[in-house]
Formats: structure tokens, C-alpha cells, sequence
């Protein structure tokens, strides 16, 4: 979490031929994959709804824990 927010900023320029995370993010929730933002960590760095792609909302720590109880696995780095 915490800078991870910032991958979800929508209309990244990036140089031709490299990649842009908020692209990739659009692609995983596409093929169903769920995204979420930590609410503190967007507050932290002054980022809002409107700073980010649509598929990325502001989330809770109630989500992420309830989230946690429903994977078959969880990756912890």
C-alpha cells in the first residue's frame, strides 16, 4: 500500500515504448481482477477520486481485511 496509491493516477506520460501502470491496472480489473486504493494512504499523499482511473476507488481497511478472509492465498512482501 502506501505509495502503490500512485500507480492508479489516471493519464501517466510515459516515453514511447514504455509501459504505464495505471494502463496495466485497467487491464488486470478488465480480465476481473479487483483494485482498490487505501483511503490513508490516498489522504497522505493529497490524492483524490478524481486523480485517479475510475477502476481504482477508494477503499477501506474493512475491505482489505475482509479481502484477506475470502483468498485462497495472500502475497505478503
Amino acid at each position: 500500500m502506501g505509495d502503490a496509491v500512485t500507480c492508479a493516477i489516471a493519464g501517466q506520460k510515459t516515453p514511447n515504448g514504455y509501459y504505464t501502470l495505471d494502463r496495466m491496472l485497467k487491464t488486470f480489473t478488465r480480465q476481473g481482477g479487483q483494485l482498490a486504493c487505501c483511503g490513508t494512504c490516498l489522504d497522505a499523499r493529497g490524492l483524490g477520486k478524481e486523480h485517479l482511473i475510475d477502476e481504482a476507488p477508494r477503499s477501506t481497511m474493512d475491505e482489505l481485511a475482509a479481502w484477506t478472509v475470502e483468498a485462497d492465498q495472500v502475497l505478503v512482501l
